[in-house]
């Protein structure tokens, strides 16, 4: 069997809006209390100096980052789809080998039934 880093997964799908609503709204608040502490320290350390000036800046530039980084979704981070059929070996017959164990490997097919027929008009109109 092929082994993969990975788990393998039934489905691929993104995370949950709600879930990506709140990680991008979480770090939103955090980066705007960053921003206000910024804005505190620059008003209330003295004697003012270099730091102010950093602190200014700080408080000036982090809405921005702020902004930018909450509208970025989780869309970027694509999931990659896993077929369960990589990992299963190839079979040299029609019919699968028995699993270790004795318990057999299934696979399911589903295809139209050649007997099934279309329903004809009847007749012309």
């Amino acid at each position: 069997m092929k082994s993969t880093p990975k788990a393998q997964s039934a489905t691929s799908l993104p995370v949950a809006p709600r879930d990506d609503e709140h990680r991008r709204s979480s770090r939103y608040l955090v980066m705007m209390g960053i921003r206000i502490a910024c804005f505190i320290l620059m008003v209330v350390i003295t004697p003012y100096g270099w730091y102010t000036w950093v602190f200014g800046a700080a408080a000036c530039v982090l809405p921005y980052i702020a902004v930018v980084l909450a509208n970025v979704g989780s869309d970027v981070q694509r999931t990659e789809v896993i077929t369960p059929e990589r990992a299963l070996p190839v079979a040299a017959s029609s019919h699968p080998a028995p699993a270790p164990g004795g318990a057999p490997t299934l696979r399911i097919e589903e295809a139209r039934a050649l007997d099934e027929r279309r329903p004809e008009a009847d007749g012309p109109a």
